[in-house]
């Protein structure tokens, strides 16, 4: 007999949101999506009340029973909103909503970070964040973006650099892997999501966007792909697998990183 899970997903309205809640759907298990429209919990998670009001939502629409939490939501914008949603609007409405999904007899949590997160970023602002003071991460992010010239387009990378290391930061500690709490992200390269299909309307533009972020094993992918992970990284059969970001991106964080990634250890 399948056994119901009951799923949060923040993001759930569109893109990789939408499909994995979907699809989880389809699989016969219980989810609660939040967005900000088109929610089971409306709500806006750039702000600290936000988080806290979207948490206290979920967790009442659960009836107190939560088995894994997916993060999807984010911005793609060079603004300072970028760092409190995708960052703080992140670790902040998860850090709620755990002691509730500490009850789960399988808890999991799985965040959607992007390979971006090995491109060049602020590590000011990475520090910032995982220092877990906002007003100072939102000030360099600000800072950034008047000052122009092309740093605030470090913006987005640093905030999916932070979160791949805020997991891998918080995967060991005893609330997490002593409560049985597998923590990991996935790192997509380019998703066929509304947004990006605004951009490769023509041959012209798939091939200049193939050629700045190429993806030589089967080319830019569906959202479904990268449900198909969330959804196998947050399942019961995912016991040991933590503290890691999991790159789903036809091999272009191999281009980037090269075959050696073992060197640090020499």
């Amino acid at each position: 007999m399948r056994m119901t899970r009951t799923y949060i997903i923040t993001g759930s309205a569109s893109g990789i949101g939408e499909a994995t809640a979907q699809k989880l759907k389809s699989l016969g298990q219980k989810v609660i999506g939040v967005d900000i429209h088109k929610a089971d919990v409306v709500a806006d998670l750039s702000t600290h009340q936000g988080r806290i009001d979207a948490a206290k939502k979920t967790i009442e629409l659960s009836k107190n029973s939560i088995d894994a939490v997916i993060a999807c939501a984010g911005l793609a914008y060079p603004t300072a909103a970028t760092v409190q949603v995708n960052y703080f609007g992140v670790t902040e409405f998860v850090t709620e909503l755990l002691p509730t999904l500490t009850q789960s007899k399988t808890p999991r949590v799985v965040i959607t970070s992007s390979v971006a997160s090995i491109m060049p970023n602020s590590t000011e602002l990475v520090d910032a964040m995982l220092a877990n003071d906002e007003a100072k991460a939102v000030e360099i992010a600000q800072a950034l973006v008047d000052a122009g010239g092309g740093g605030e387009q470090l913006i987005y990378g640093s905030t999916k650099r932070a979160i791949s290391r805020w997991i891998r930061q918080q995967c060991l500690k005893p609330q997490w892997a002593a409560a049985g709490i597998p923590i990991n992200a996935v790192g997509p390269a380019i998703v066929k999501t509304p947004m990006v299909d605004q951009l490769i309307k023509t041959a012209e533009e798939r091939d200049g966007l193939s050629k700045l972020v190429p993806m030589p094993l089967n080319g830019f992918m569906e959202p479904e792909t990268v449900a198909s992970l969330l959804i196998w990284l947050t399942g019961v059969n995912n016991t040991h697998v933590t503290g890691q970001t999991i790159y789903i991106d036809g091999g272009f964080e191999r281009i980037v990183r090269g075959e050696d990634v073992w060197s640090w250890h020499q």
